[in-house]
């Protein structure tokens, strides 16, 4: 009997010291969120941070300028999470004013079918997970084709790439998203 419960704490702690480890190095989040990778993103090379945001938008709106390739988040006291995008290429970038219509976690993809005309070799569905181009969250914008949403391609994040919409590593796409609900108001500044 104590051979067994010796074993059993054995194997118990060794797990433990384990999974530590493992999350230690970014391999493991029991959270869902990473400041490692985990989500499959990897590090953004432009990082997240809080700054002096002097603009006129109430706190809670996100707004998003292209020419800076910067998403921000604004908060009270006149300050603002930063956080880097990769945006519309060339004959992409767009802006407005839209709302949050529809938050989804590890969202499947169809492309829409002006996609499907420029690349047919697209898939026409694909699940969501970490080998899907949204990432690990996606925000729709009102009734546009566009989304603010995850990559796991984290050397895109403050280029000019997409068809339009507004990546994100996954780790902050995944923090913006537990920050905004639906309804809120995305401000999208195309100078």
């Amino acid at each position: 009997m104590i051979r067994f419960l010796a074993a059993t704490v054995a194997t118990m702690l060794a797990v433990t010291i384990g999974a530590s480890s493992a999350s230690a190095a970014g391999m493991l989040d029991f959270t869902g969120t990473s400041s490692t990778g985990y989500l499959g993103g990897g590090a953004s090379p432009i990082p997240r941070t809080t700054v002096m945001y002097n603009g006129n938008y109430a706190p809670g709106t996100v707004v998003v300028n292209t020419a800076e390739r910067r998403l921000y988040l604004v908060l009270e006291n006149g300050q603002a999470l930063r956080y880097g995008i990769g945006v519309g290429r060339d004959g992409f970038r767009w802006g407005g004013v839209h709302k949050i219509t529809a938050k989804k976690e590890w969202p499947d993809w169809t492309p829409p079918s002006q996609m499907i005309a420029r690349r047919p070799d697209l898939p026409r569905h694909m699940k969501g997970g970490i080998e899907n181009p949204l990432g690990a969250r996606a925000m729709y914008l009102g009734s546009t084709l566009y989304r603010i949403h995850g990559s796991n391609e984290p050397e895109t994040i403050g280029q000019a790439v997409s068809s339009g919409c507004f990546r994100m590593t996954n780790d902050d796409v995944t923090d913006l998203y537990g920050r905004v609900n639906v309804g809120t108001t995305v401000v999208v500044l195309n100078n």
